[in-house]
């Protein structure tokens, strides 16, 4: 069982905004914890507006790339489009391509081959992208901030070079290019919006900037674009690629998911039905992160990146099936690799564990398509910041997830030194390494994370409530109004409510695979199905009072929606 906290709000805010919205109280407690303590900020974030996005131009460089790219357009140029493979990059890709033909320019788009080329912006990856050139202009999304050589090896033929890209700079960043990036330019406090956004998030401030300045100058394609259609992309990396969903990226992705169940474009058409998301069907984070995502994902980890752009960009609804179809095919593939490789590095880190209190590094002979997945997997059961690296050649090559306390980047910093390459943000990184060198990471990794938690233990897993609820005011009003909090991610988490003193009359029903279920009274007359996933081995006894912490909704099948909630922990009521 975890350990639950619960924390009044602040004030009186709550019930000014209960009073003011007429909104529940619950809900306005919600806010109040979210530091929301205006009714005008409370209505943005319940109502929020594409009205309400900030200047693109705010951004440092989006300037300098705009220019540069209406140059590039009205000249007719070769411009190049390298764009990381996965799902950030992928719709980053699709975004810019599309704006860029809509207004009379021809891109070429490629995508880094995982195996031959390694991440992002490498040098074989270049000269690949070069081998069909002579291009003037070379744009790199969702990599190149750390590819400084590969960045002045363009520049010195002649070629212009745009990064845009989230990623954290371990050195000074390249100077010989426009690069937009938050992380490295945007360092005073009113940058600190925009270093929430993954690279889809700034290729959409980049477009809706290029499209201001071209209406600005009657260019007739600029306007006929509707940039809004483009926010189904934008919903799918922001979500996928695990940054907050706050401020706009909350803003774009609640329109962008929206965008995404009305989506006429054909390759989302296509992977929704193959997700098993049927047309019309409300989308939710949760699709993006275990349907759709892992879909795109798949084929930049086993086969062709390419693959989910050529998608995307194609209009033709058969191709489209077909090439679904085939991320299908191979997201199956991954999840055999994906399940073989977790057991195998779990029993190797339950080894490990004792000696490594702090951090874990696991490594063996596996696809390292798939360890990135593994990685999170593994974090999330041990609850320490674990790596996890397959073989490659002579090389050690894989990715690292992490837990809310430990950044990532500041982790590895100590042992850049004997890394051959790394990159990443506080969540997620990627590394490689001289095989023969991982047993020094082990123990300098779980050092470096020590030394972050002042060599205090690693903080006990624990359960937030948001608001304690009476069962009685589990309403369809109350369900309606938690929906305006949406979406909820990173950063934004999805509520856990308190239910005090619920007995059950009848015991939970095991079904699946470790699952099981139950009803709980709300009133004299209605009942509510609660579901808990992967915990029948503690199912809650009938008879006593307990209290439960669960988070609610309403659940959508055959279309009718029905109230549900999902069981994250309970106990005796007396125990509180």
């Amino acid at each position: 069982m975890s350990h639950w906290i619960y924390h009044t709000p602040p004030g009186d805010v709550a019930e000014m905004l209960e009073s003011a919205l007429s909104i529940h109280s619950a809900i306005a407690e919600i806010l109040a914890k979210q530091g929301i303590a205006s009714i005008e900020a409370a209505e943005n974030h319940l109502h929020p507006k594409l009205a309400h996005l900030a200047d693109p131009f705010l951004i440092s460089s989006v300037d300098a790339s705009v220019e540069r790219l209406i140059r590039a357009i009205s000249s007719n140029e070769r411009i190049a489009i390298l764009g990381d493979y996965d799902v950030d990059g992928i719709t980053s890709t699709t975004l810019l391509v599309n704006v860029l033909r809509a207004l009379g320019a021809d891109p070429k788009y490629y995508v880094p081959r995982r195996l031959e080329e390694g991440y992002g912006m490498s040098f074989t990856a270049v000269e690949r992208v070069l081998a069909d050139g002579p291009f003037s202009l070379f744009i790199a999304l969702d990599c190149g901030t750390n590819s400084i050589a590969e960045t002045h090896a363009l520049t010195e033929r002649g070629v212009d070079v745009i990064i845009i890209d989230h990623h954290r700079s371990r050195e000074p960043a390249p100077t010989d290019c426009i690069l937009v990036n938050p992380h490295v330019h945007d360092t005073d406090e009113n940058g600190s919006k925009w270093r929430a956004f993954c690279t889809v998030g700034l290729v959409f401030k980049v477009c809706h900037a290029l499209l201001k300045r071209l209406r600005a100058q009657g260019n007739a394609n600029a306007n006929a674009i509707i940039l809004r259609e483009s926010l189904d992309l934008v919903a799918l990396g922001t979500v996928a690629d695990l940054v907050p969903l706050t401020g706009e990226n909350r803003l774009l992705t609640n329109h962008g998911l929206r965008q995404l169940r009305q989506s006429t474009r054909a390759g989302l058409c296509a992977l929704k039905k193959v997700s098993g998301i049927l047309d019309g069907a409300q989308i939710l984070p949760a699709d993006v992160s275990f349907r759709l995502g892992p879909r795109i994902n798949a084929s930049g980890r086993l086969a062709d990146a390419l693959l989910p752009v050529e998608m995307l960009l194609c209009d033709d609804p058969e191709k489209c099936t077909q090439i679904a179809t085939t991320l299908n095919e191979i997201n199956r593939e991954r999840q055999e690799i994906e399940r073989r490789v977790t057991v195998e590095a779990l029993a190797q880190l339950e080894n490990l564990a004792s000696s490594h209190p702090h951090g874990l590094v696991a490594y063996g002979e596996w696809h390292p398509g798939v360890v990135g997945i593994v990685a999170g997997k593994l974090c999330r059961h041990f609850n320490r910041p674990c790596i996890v690296l397959g073989s490659e050649v002579t090389l050690a090559k894989g990715s690292g997830r992490s837990i809310p306390h430990v950044n990532l980047v500041d982790a590895l910093q100590p042992c850049a030194d004997i890394l051959n390459s790394w990159g990443g943000h506080p969540m997620a990184v990627g590394v490689a390494i001289e095989s023969a060198l991982v047993p020094e990471l082990r123990q300098r990794f779980d050092a470096s994370v020590a030394s972050i938690l002042n060599n205090n233990p690693l903080p006990e897993e624990q359960l937030r409530i948001s608001a304690w609820l009476d069962n009685e005011h589990i309403s369809e009003g109350f369900l309606d109004q938690l929906e305006l909090l949406h979406p909820f991610g990173e950063g934004n988490p999805e509520p856990v409510f308190g239910i005090a003193d619920i007995t059950l009359t009848e015991s939970p029903v095991r079904f699946g695979e470790n699952n099981y279920r139950f009803q709980i009274t709300l009133d004299s007359w209605r009942r509510m199905g609660v579901v808990a996933w992967r915990k029948a081995n503690n199912m809650p006894p009938k008879d006593i009072a307990l209290n439960l912490a669960v988070k609610l909704g309403w659940n959508y099948y055959n279309g009718r929606r029905y109230p549900q909630a999902e069981l994250l922990d309970w106990r005796p009521a007396d125990e509180d």
